[in-house]
């Protein structure tokens, strides 16, 4: 295991880049520590995939330094990082069989001839694989060989890091959450740090420890599932994490009240002197719908997904959605929504602002 320190870490593909638009990922400062489970949680080409490649030592960086427990390895090779990396598609040996695949790792290291049986036989079963450990990887479908690449990465108890490229892409939706388990079941067993790459909120968020939020190839924030949730330090984390993802409404904010289009929202904290793009961001949970006060809305359709129902409005011009309970009578006349005071959050040039209290 390793706490894993990026220092002045930043990576243009353009060898004379001229300014930060042309850095995939821009510059980082960030101390992970040792033993955590880390997500990095982001849609595509926000610099996941290529962060994940300078950890390994896959790629070297434009500028500044990786360190594995306080060492510079920026210079060092995969081999010498001591880490165990599984990529989105399986990479597999398909003239070996499964148990001689899982045995690999251990074998390359010298391990005991016992020691590499009971651990293979360990992992063989937390993949569900203990059935065709004497069968030929060719020939297997494509998620039995992912599977096979999971367990390779996951044989060896001594590594620095476990790092994940989006490694269920190819895994069918039941055996997803059984890996995911499993995952979580190993890193709290054996402690390893590990760092899972996918842009699927529902794997980070049960997945890690912490997700660190990517967007533009920057960290825009690093927090809990519930961090992420109630305060979202940029827009695009409200927007990202959630099922509806965040309202973000423009407004103007003077001291503990907003103003939408003229109407005033009442706010928990109070705030001076904000310059710039000014928004408010409150979850559809937070948000109800009402028949005689608040802010004005269309309703255009509702959706009843079982456990509550989604409300799809517009206000103002602009996207609003809202959640009730699944118990809800939605009537034609409910055409205004209020939001909870305390669960507004006020953005700033897509930043989140703090305030006083109100």
């Amino acid at each position: 295991m390793a706490k894993i320190t990026l220092d002045n870490l930043a990576h243009s593909y353009n060898p004379n880049p001229a300014s930060e638009a042309d850095f995939a990922l821009k510059e980082l400062n960030h101390v992970w520590a040792d033993g955590e489970a880390y997500a990095l949680l982001g849609s595509s080409g926000c610099g996941k995939s290529t962060l994940l490649n300078i950890i390994s030592g896959l790629l070297m960086p434009s500028q500044g330094r990786i360190l594995f427990d306080d060492v510079d390895v920026t210079q060092a090779s995969t081999a010498d990082r001591n880490i165990a990396q599984v990529f989105q598609f399986p990479v597999v040996y398909d003239t070996m069989t499964v148990r001689d695949n899982l045995a690999f790792p251990l074998k390359n290291r010298g391990a005991s001839a016992s020691y590499i049986a009971q651990r293979v036989q360990q992992i063989g079963a937390m993949i569900g694989m203990e059935a065709e450990l004497d069968m030929r990887a060719r020939g297997l479908t494509a998620d039995a060989k992912q599977k096979i690449s999971l367990g390779r990465g996951m044989v060896r108890e001594d590594v620095n890091a476990l790092l994940f490229d989006e490694p269920l892409t190819v895994i069918d939706p039941h055996m997803k959450w059984e890996l995911r388990t499993q995952l979580k079941s190993l890193h709290h067993e054996f402690g390893h740090t590990m760092i899972y790459v996918t842009h699927d909120q529902t794997e980070a968020l049960t997945f890690a420890d912490k997700v660190v939020v990517m967007y533009d190839g920057r960290v825009v924030q690093i927090g809990t599932p519930e961090e992420l949730f109630e305060k979202p330090q940029h827009t695009f984390v409200g927007y990202f994490i959630g099922s509806p993802g965040m309202n973000v409404i423009p407004a103007k904010v003077e001291q503990n009240i907003a103003t939408v289009h003229g109407a005033s929202v009442p706010l928990a904290q109070s705030y001076d002197g904000l310059n710039g793009k000014v928004e408010l961001g409150v979850r559809p949970e937070f948000v109800s719908l009402t028949e005689g006060e608040g802010l004005p809305v269309k309703v255009r359709r509702v959706e009843d997904v079982g456990r509550h129902k989604i409300v799809r409005a517009e206000l103002f011009g602009n996207d609003i959605n809202i959640v009730e309970a699944e118990g809800t009578s939605i009537s034609p006349d409910m055409n205004r929504v209020t939001f909870d005071p305390q669960k507004v959050n006020v953005y700033v040039n897509d930043w989140l602002k703090e305030g006083e209290a109100a």
